[in-house]
């Protein structure tokens, strides 16, 4: 079973995937995202390959005869990528080079624009997740790309709020948002050229860092050379922070949000950035989203978001030295 089902109560589409509870249990000697495989080639730098158990599909089953006047179903169309960071199996995203980065964000690029072809799809979301902590069970570095027939409900928000905001303001929502960090500057962690990496006043996570464009762009495919290569740098250095916080392989779910595709033009009022999703609140402590999260998505954060920025720094301070070192 594969479809979108309708709930009249938030006015938005659940993807029923069932199918995916038949995918196989991995052997722990084996790994299809390694070469010698047989499932990828024998030697690549990034790589995209296609989800084996895809939610969404280009050729999608027919929905089940469960639709009736008040319940609707429609196909579950959109496209499951899986970008495969590097051939080596325990490598992670802060271990990579900039200038392998650089691939990685090349390739996001093309399979951005590659989506966006397809006129059904209406948003394409690249993120990544990593670690046991949010479910990931294949180590091998990876990410992955969801082309939707429909844009989701969160980035439905977003635009709504950039969009009224420019209307009463003129001004884009995510750029003054991002001068009014930069003028307190206390939840400022790093900053280049091109991008800023703040804990944004309003965080839900106590170490959810968004990276946020300080040019006024809508999309990924927008950036220039040079722009590329600060959101590698970025983005090499904000996981690496994670990395130098604990001293263990920090879980995460990084989202990039951008605007959608085959839509109306949202280039007067939308702005790329990429939030970052991290469970732990502490070394050892998870931040569970319990019933007021997630029952009415009330959120609430532990955590002073200006006293965790300051670790962040002292982290991201711990990590230049280690880049130093192994210089």
């Amino acid at each position: 079973m594969a479809e979108l089902r309708y709930n009249p109560l938030i006015k938005d589409w659940v993807m029923i995937a069932s199918h995916r509870q038949n995918r196989p249990q991995m052997p722990k000697d084996f790994c299809p995202f390694c070469p010698g495989s047989g499932k990828v080639p024998d030697d690549f730098t990034v790589l995209e390959y296609d989800n084996d158990f895809p939610a969404l599909s280009q050729n999608p089953p027919e929905p089940d005869p469960v639709e009736n006047e008040f319940f609707k179903v429609r196909d579950a169309y959109g496209k499951c990528e899986v970008i495969l960071y590097s051939k080596e199996h325990t490598v992670t995203l802060p271990e990579l080079s900039v200038s392998h980065i650089c691939k990685l964000v090349d390739l996001w690029v093309e399979r951005f624009e590659k989506m966006a072809q397809d006129e059904r799809i209406k948003y394409v979301f690249i993120f990544e997740n990593r670690g046991d902590a949010v479910g990931v069970t294949m180590p091998h570095p990876h990410g992955q790309i969801y082309g939707y027939s429909l844009i989701p409900k969160k980035i439905e928000l977003e635009l709504e709020s950039c969009r009224e905001y420019q209307e009463e303001k003129g001004h884009c929502l995510i750029c003054d948002m991002l001068k009014e960090e930069q003028a307190f500057g206390k939840r400022v962690i790093m900053e280049n050229d091109d991008f800023s990496a703040v804990l944004p006043f309003f965080c839900e996570y106590p170490y959810g860092i968004y990276i946020i464009s300080k040019k006024h762009k809508q999309n990924i495919a927008q950036l220039n050379p040079e722009e590329k290569k600060n959101l590698a740098f970025i983005l090499k250095a904000v996981t690496g922070t994670y990395d130098s916080l604990f001293d263990y392989p920090f879980p995460y779910m990084m989202c990039m949000h951008q605007s959608p595709v085959n839509s109306e033009d949202t280039s007067g009022y939308y702005h790329f950035h990429i939030e970052f999703f991290p469970p732990m609140r502490s070394r050892d402590k998870m931040k569970y989203n319990a019933s007021s999260e997630t029952g009415v998505w009330a959120h609430c954060n532990p955590t002073a978001p200006e006293e965790k920025a300051e670790e962040l720094r002292a982290a991201y301070r711990r990590f230049l030295e280690k880049e130093k070192e192994s210089c």
